[in-house]
């Protein structure tokens, strides 16, 4: 009983200083989110005051989090949008792991690191973190944008790809040899192709299961499906993520419509939950040895995301403000690259592998929703104007007679 006391004490204040952090955020116009990840450090080994108790708690309210965002994303589109939106962003999404994956795999053999720490960072490098994004975009008021669209096809395609990438990595880093990794990616594709099949073809008929009237069945129905299927994906190798995102897709009509206001309290509350324990799970005293590494990794591959995303946008059309929104959008990692991290330390691949993730994420995270507010600023449209417009030619002098 003690211990549930400490729990319920440790949870209650938690919150309450979030709600007050998240307040303070939005008087100054900032996303909460660096303020969350922030709280996690302070509170996290090696903070100013460690939670005990209430980490388990935590840990599972953070996994939720992230499948409740990912599902709300899917809420905004139907599965007709989706197959349309991939096969229009196919080429982007190859060009975001060539531009992404690249530069970290590169940044690992400069460090003298082998071919397997060089897959590992590559890949922490590649992923964009859903998660975040689809909470920047909500705050920011976007997700009706033009180019809104554009970012959640890379992301999906990202999350696609990492369904088939985990197993294969995980196989690569256990030592169990290709016909192991291959059966292990042979799950993995299975899987996610069925999901999408039931997804596009039965959509309607999973909607029909769940009533939009009876508002408390909705809640339970939608929710229950949303960790079933994500449950299960996890179990199978494959990401919760995409499986709650694919839940999303499935839904369809009043019944997303009103799923879609249900969840958004969840979502707030478990998404803060989420950043928190990415915080905690940090220990600051092994920041400062590779903060300078993981600055310059940061600047170089939140740049080539800023690339993508402009160039992305651009192929369909999108203005440079809506290019530039989606670059600026995409900089983020965040819990994909702490899952490849975790396995490569699991395996004992590199010891330095682990703190210098965990600093370039955190990096990342803290300040790719604050520059995602840049093309909000007067002062950058005006940047923007002058540097589209350009100079007018000297003027030549008139001539004179002699």
């Amino acid at each position: 009983m003690h211990g549930t006391t400490i729990l319920l004490i440790e949870v209650g204040a938690l919150l309450f200083a979030l709600g007050m952090l998240g307040r303070l955020g939005r008087r100054f116009g900032l996303s909460p989110i660096p303020l969350y990840l922030l709280a996690g450090l302070a509170f996290g080994h090696g903070g100013l005051v460690p939670l005990s108790a209430s980490e388990e708690f935590i840990e599972i309210g953070a996994s939720i989090g992230v499948i409740l965002l990912l599902v709300m994303l899917g809420l905004e589109y139907s599965a007709g949008e989706l197959v349309g939106n991939l096969r229009a962003a196919a080429p982007a999404g190859v060009l975001d792991a060539v531009f992404n994956a690249l530069p970290g795999a590169a940044f690992a053999l400069l460090m003298g690191w082998d071919w397997r720490a060089a897959l590992v960072l590559g890949g922490i490098t590649w992923v964009s973190s859903s998660g975040v994004i689809a909470k920047v975009l909500g705050d920011l008021g976007r997700l009706g944008n033009r180019e809104t669209p554009v970012i959640l096809s890379v992301l999906v395609i990202e999350d696609l790809a990492m369904a088939f990438y985990l197993p294969l990595v995980t196989a690569v880093l256990a030592g169990v040899g290709l016909i192991g990794g291959l059966k292990s990616l042979g799950v993995a594709v299975v899987t996610v192709l069925a999901v999408l099949v039931v997804a596009i073809r039965y959509g309607r008929q999973i909607s029909a299961l769940i009533s939009a009237r009876d508002a408390e069945a909705l809640l339970l129905g939608v929710f229950g499906l949303t960790l079933f299927v994500a449950g299960v994906a996890e179990e199978l190798n494959v990401s919760a993520a995409v499986g709650a995102f694919l839940v999303g897709i499935a839904i369809s009509g009043p019944v997303a419509h009103h799923a879609t206001e249900m969840l958004a309290p969840l979502r707030d509350l478990f998404a803060a939950v989420f950043f928190v324990f990415f915080g905690l799970s940090t220990n600051p005293a092994d920041m400062p040895p590779v903060l300078l590494p993981a600055l310059g990794l940061a600047a170089i591959t939140m740049l080539t995301k800023v690339l993508t995303g402009y160039l992305a946008a651009k192929r369909v059309g999108i203005a440079l403000p809506g290019r530039l929104r989606a670059g600026l959008a995409l900089m983020p990692r965040g819990e994909f690259s702490i899952v490849i991290a975790g396995l490569a330390v699991a395996s004992g691949v590199e010891p330095g592998l682990a703190p210098l993730a965990t600093a370039y994420v955190l990096i990342t995270v803290v300040s790719g929703p604050m520059l995602a507010r840049l093309p909000d600023y007067e002062w950058f449209k005006t940047f923007i104007r002058r540097w589209r417009t350009p100079s007018p030619p000297p003027l030549r002098p008139l001539a004179t007679e002699e």
